[in-house]
């Protein structure tokens, strides 16, 4: 299909819809299990609550409301992970058309980020990062809107502060992104006083903070356990001299690596880099504070601290990457040969599913492989020679246990690992292992 700026909506839809479709129906069909993650945040969604021993509430909320409408179909959950994809695509490319106020270069802008492995191969995992993707791009959008209009507006100012809570009420890592909106709106209004400060900004903090209140109150009387688990990950506590420089070198690396078939992209298209950078420039100061910021607030932070950076932490933080590229060497891309560039996303755009349906089935020991299906029958199996009530109650960790959530027709509730007291409150209950079911 050739590009023109007639058709360049017509593009957008069947991109977005073929990425939709691809990567919903793909996984359904190799894989015989739900992935980790969203198992997990099934397990939570079955006994919903503020917050959980990982992670904030959102992850598990929408996966629950879809579970109450499909139930334990597996598509649907491969289905709403590629919803959230494809909302943050819409917001990335209507932003893009704003910056650019040109329809092809912003669809350049995203076509190019579908390249990068973490808008591809990890979308069939509904997970914390997944659930951040549409927040990240709204709020983007509506701080860009706040931004470049010639005067603030309540809307605007109030749907930052929504997106940005319901964002950190994904993960709590949401906050780089908010940090370095603020540190450029902070920097314009009170060091270059190119923007005077308009009350109406306060409208943004109410609305997050207020979000956040039920949230703020669980994690007090659950003695701030989410927190608790996000410094573990980081190895924070083990630590070394060494760790200081390893770990943001490797995360340097790690950056490029992943970056590599975007950068191959973009060379198809730009293929003389020519820079001329104005930090004058209110457009590119907000591509580099959404784009290059947060990643360098990421790596301070691993050098500060020594903490390793996990791969998947950084999902979000490149939504925005192919329009800061685009706009950077926008004079040297030529619109009039898009063909090696179109070839260059075609064979990208097949290659990353062909790579996961291959995966997916020429292996058979992933968490994708687990017989979750099938060992619910046999417990359920087990139960009626014994019992004659109703398991509601599941007991274990959230893998194991959030299978037999998932699977058993009766939906029992996830109340987390097995203990004595737990055991003690259930009319009838079956062990196996470290899993317990039960009825109450």
């Amino acid at each position: 299909m050739t590009i023109n700026n007639k058709n360049i909506d017509n593009v957008f839809y069947i991109f977005v819809t073929a990425h939709l479709i691809f990567w919903t129906l793909i996984p359904s069909l190799t894989n015989h299990n739900l992935p980790l993650d969203t198992i997990e945040a099934l397990a939570w969604g079955s006994n919903l609550d503020w917050g959980f021993n990982k992670h904030p509430p959102m992850s598990a909320f929408f996966p629950e409301i879809f579970y109450q409408i499909f139930g334990s179909r597996d598509w649907a959950y491969y289905l709403l992970s590629q919803i959230f994809v494809i909302i943050s695509f819409y917001y990335v490319f209507k932003f893009s058309n704003e910056i650019f106020k040109n329809k092809l270069l912003g669809l350049i802008s995203l076509l190019l980020i579908e390249t990068i492995y973490f808008y591809n191969f990890t979308t069939p995992e509904f997970n914390v990062n997944v659930c951040q993707l549409p927040f990240w791009s709204l709020t983007v959008y509506y701080s860009w809107k706040i931004y470049s209009g010639r005067e603030v507006k309540f809307l605007d100012c109030f749907l930052v502060g929504l997106f940005a809570a319901l964002g950190f009420l994904s993960k709590y890592l949401f906050i780089y992104l908010l940090v370095s909106i603020d540190i450029l709106f902070i920097y314009l209004i009170f060091y270059k006083q190119e923007r005077s400060f308009d009350f109406k900004y306060l409208i943004t903090l109410e609305v997050f903070f207020v979000a956040l209140v039920p949230h703020l109150i669980w994690l007090n009387n659950n003695e701030f356990i989410t927190i608790t688990y996000g410094l573990a990950r980081t190895g924070l506590e083990q630590s070394s001299f060494v760790d200081h420089i390893k770990f943001p070198v490797i995360f340097i690396l790690k950056q490029i690596g992943i970056l590599i078939p975007f950068f191959i992209l973009s060379w198809l298209l730009i293929k003389k880099i020519i820079l001329n950078i104005n930090f004058r420039d209110k457009k590119l100061l907000f591509l580099l504070a959404i784009n290059v910021l947060p990643i360098f607030l990421m790596f301070l932070t691993s050098l500060i601290t020594g903490s390793k950076i996990r791969t998947m932490w950084m999902t979000p933080f490149y939504l925005f990457f192919g329009s800061l590229i685009v706009y950077l060497f926008q004079a040297q891309i030529n619109l009039k040969k898009l063909k090696p560039f179109m070839i260059g996303f075609v064979f990208f755009f097949f290659l990353s599913p062909a790579l996961y349906a291959y995966v997916s089935i020429s292996k058979d020991d992933k968490r994708t492989d687990y017989l979750g299906k099938e060992i619910a029958i046999k417990t359920q199996y087990a139960w009626d020679k014994q019992f004659n009530s109703t398991i509601n109650v599941v007991l274990g960790d959230e893998w194991s246990a959030g299978n037999l959530s998932y699977h058993l027709k009766s939906r029992p509730v996830w109340q987390g690992f097995v203990t004595r007291e737990k055991l003690d409150q259930l009319q009838d209950y079956m062990c196996l292992d470290n899993i317990c079911v039960g009825s109450r």
